[in-house]
């Protein structure tokens, strides 16, 4: 009877260190609002009280005349003017809509400053992904204690999200198009200001969860397919990092590295959490790429709410800058990077007693209109500012959508040491929509096919 007691109270004691969060989907009469006061993807339709933040009037999909697959996209705000600067001087008058990391930069640089621009909601996403959206909210639910979800496909799967795990798997299944291919640089900044091109690469994506004719029936629950072929310098050209990510346990994530020196295809579970990123000589963490990568079933998530803010936005200008002319000895030129007061969901990440992780806490910001995190605080052990993850934004009207899995980057507000990654400047594309490509492109074969040439 004992032993029986015993484990009866282990059991009691693993399952409360465990998160247990399950959702359902919301009512019809909540999802109504999908098509009334909130815009098709769950974001306020109303601008703000005073103006500064309009109204959505629907994705940005002027696509300029000529404009070809894998063009730089221009910068259709090129001729606004700044309406505000914040520097280290008046940071404390505009701390409230800066994350913690802008506002520590801001007070460690007495160069560094923000430039505001008036905001423009350009996200969005076509008709038919509102429609499948609309459908994800009376259909979807979280599942495996919220890190997965079941019965969404095709659009956002929590318009009107309860929880933050739900705001985090709407990031995960944000809009960003059917597949496309990029070159990229990736740009690394040491603490004493000297700049160097960590890797150059080719990244593809192909996203099965966005198929246009597909349906929630078909979908077997791989929601993305990623690879990334490494072109420079010499002595990494051909290795490969390839990931099938899931959607729910059912269909658990999947990665491989290829390696020139071992010349052979591994399984790579090292390449996720608070391991430093080989791609950005361990400036980086894995779980940073793209702003969230991989699993991050070590911290408790906490929906904080909504709030206005300012981040980076409609950044083509950054896009098309040289890299020299972006990015500085201490950080982004700010005469480059165009920011905007747009409203975010906070999540806040803890972790979990008796998990490891280098980064305690994380707070994430996401935008409200396209779900993609934009910016996240992250915090060491002692409770201090360590890391500030950014991306800038890329607006993409031939999609149409607001990319944040491009021009991602991290401040290290201690050390002073910094990245820019997934960087097409002067590369000759940018981020390219291209046809769906055949599963084999993403085996595990290919990957070694790729990386012996």
């Amino acid at each position: 009877m004992k032993t029986s007691l015993k484990l009866v109270a282990a059991s009691l004691t693993l399952a409360a260190a465990l998160p247990m969060h399950a959702g359902a989907a919301v009512t019809a009469d909540e999802a109504a609002k999908l098509q009334t006061t909130l815009t098709p993807l769950g974001a306020e339709k109303a601008g703000n009280k005073d103006g500064s933040i309009p109204a959505w009037e629907g994705a940005y999909a002027k696509v300029p005349a000529g404009f070809k697959p894998g063009d730089f996209r221009a910068d259709p705000f090129a001729a606004e003017k700044p309406v505000l600067a914040i520097t280290g001087k008046n940071v404390d008058q505009y701390a409230a809509k800066l994350s913690a990391a802008t506002v520590a930069m801001l007070k460690k640089y007495p160069n560094y400053r923000l430039d505001i621009y008036p905001t423009h909601r350009t996200g969005g996403a076509p008709a038919w992904v509102y429609e499948n959206t609309y459908k994800n909210a009376t259909r979807a639910k979280s599942v495996d204690g919220g890190y997965g979800a079941e019965g969404a496909y095709g659009g956002i799967p929590f318009p009107i999200p309860k929880t933050g795990y739900e705001a985090i798997m709407n990031h995960r299944l944000a809009w960003t198009g059917e597949a496309a291919i990029m070159p990229l640089r990736t740009v690394i900044v040491t603490p004493d200001g000297k700049r160097a091109t960590a890797t150059e690469a080719e990244q593809t994506f192909m996203r099965p969860y966005y198929f246009k004719d597909g349906s929630l029936d078909k979908f077997d629950g791989l929601y993305q397919f990623g690879r990334l072929i490494t072109r420079a310098p010499a002595s990494k050209a051909g290795e490969g990092i390839l990931v099938h990510d899931g959607i729910n346990e059912a269909k658990p994530r999947a990665i491989w590295q290829y390696l020139v020196g071992q010349r052979r295809v591994r399984r790579a579970p090292s390449v996720s959490y608070d391991t430093p990123d080989s791609v950005t000589s361990g400036i980086g963490l894995f779980d940073e790429a793209f702003m969230l990568f991989g699993p991050i079933d070590h911290h408790e998530l906490k929906l904080v709410g909504k709030k206005e803010m300012y981040i980076p936005y409609n950044n083509n200008r950054a896009g098309s800058a040289k890299i020299a002319d972006l990015v500085g000895q201490q950080f982004l030129n700010p005469d480059l990077v165009r920011w905007e007061l747009h409203r975010v969901w906070e999540v806040e990440a803890t972790l979990i007693p008796g998990k490891r992780h280098v980064v305690t806490k994380r707070r994430y910001y996401l935008d409200e209109d396209t779900w993609q995190i934009i910016l996240v605080d992250g915090y060491d052990a002692q409770g201090q500012i360590w890391r500030g993850n950014y991306t800038l934004t890329l607006m993409a009207p031939d999609i149409p959508a607001v990319l944040g899995n491009v021009m991602w980057g991290t401040y290290n507000v201690q050390t002073g040491a910094y990245l820019l990654n997934e960087a097409s400047n002067e590369m000759p594309t940018q981020y390219k929509v291209i046809p769906r490509l055949p599963a084999s492109y993403f085996g595990p074969e290919e990957l070694a096919n790729q990386g012996s040439r």
